[in-house]
């Protein structure tokens, strides 16, 4: 059921977990500095390290650059030898390739870096094209400011001609960073997942815990806070609960696994790279917990069905 490690592209040997740094600077979605502290973030770069996770995933505009800067603090305070993925959004006001080239040399001066492991366009909007994006990735990448290219939030097609495009060249497509979890399974429906699969491209799950309602902690009675809480309504909280009910039973046939780490577990079993989002200490140690063992098809088959229902519900 795993993607082949060997179809991977070479960048992430040795991965297969991550650190999504979204809330890293937030405040908007997140409420950096109300709750959690650059301290805390610093606590939770360590331990991951610590634990063996060394694949950080970042981007310019999370808190406005601050998210950058603050990995580039840690990882220069550290002296650790870690993977860093960034990305660039092509804003519509961004109309040529060389506005790329500027973007990533000022997120390598901000993480502190001569070169990023893995650069990604965020989402492909227009008015660019995906190969006029390609094609700077490649000037980018021959220029030795990233080691792989990426891509984030594309569709099937827009997936294949940017394969296309780097193979003319000899390059290949490492990534597709997706959101993807229990809750959101359409690029299962789409093709997607089976095209990157069959490509060789890894897909990369962003918010594989949906942004915290898989953690159980969530009800229609206990919603989310701010910005998050106004995305869910009563009635789809206490329709997932069977699927949360159902993430307790096999977490408890795995020694006491909680609701998050079954959760995380079927991304890794459905062969993607998850990047939980962490901001502390402890939210490291519990995203780790999804690591070392594996869910037996039958389970896996149990959650999918169980997914699917939700999702007809809803």
């Amino acid at each position: 059921m795993d993607q082949p490690f060997s179809k991977r592209n070479p960048v992430f040997e040795g991965v297969e977990f991550g650190i999504g740094c979204w809330a890293w600077g937030d405040r908007m979605v997140w409420g950096y500095g109300r709750g959690y502290s650059e301290d805390d973030l610093r606590a939770a770069f360590a331990h991951a390290l610590e634990l063996g996770i060394t694949f950080f995933d970042t981007a310019e505009v999370y808190g406005l650059g601050l998210s950058e800067k603050l990995l580039g603090k840690f990882i220069c305070e550290s002296g650790a030898s870690v993977k860093v993925a960034t990305k660039f959004m092509p804003f519509p006001w961004r109309l040529s390739r060389s506005s790329l080239m500027r973007a990533l040399r000022n997120s390598l001066k901000r993480l502190g870096l001569s070169r990023v492991d893995l650069y990604q366009i965020h989402f492909p909007l227009p008015p660019l094209t995906v190969e006029t994006w390609m094609a700077a990735m490649l000037d980018a990448h021959q220029a030795g400011l990233t080691a792989a290219i990426g891509v984030s939030n594309f569709n099937r097609q827009q997936t294949q001609r940017a394969y296309e495009m780097l193979a003319r060249h000899g390059v290949t497509l490492a990534s597709n960073q997706v959101e993807y979890h229990l809750l959101n399974r359409e690029i299962e429906k789409n093709g997607l997942l089976k095209l990157c699969q069959e490509l060789g491209v890894t897909v990369i799950a962003y918010s594989p815990l949906a942004m915290g309602l898989l953690t159980g902690k969530y009800t229609a009675e206990n919603p989310p806070h701010g910005t998050r809480g106004g995305r869910y309504s009563r009635k789809y909280l206490e329709r997932i609960q069977p699927l949360i009910l159902q993430l307790r039973r096999i977490g408890a046939n795995h020694d006491d696994k909680t609701p998050a780490q079954v959760a995380l577990n079927w991304v890794l079993c459905k062969g993607a790279l998850p990047i939980p989002g962490a901001k502390t200490f402890e939210q490291v140690e519990q995203n780790a917990g999804a690591l070392g063992w594996r869910l037996s098809d039958e389970e896996v088959q149990t959650l999918d069905e169980i997914s699917e229902q939700v999702s007809r519900e809803s």
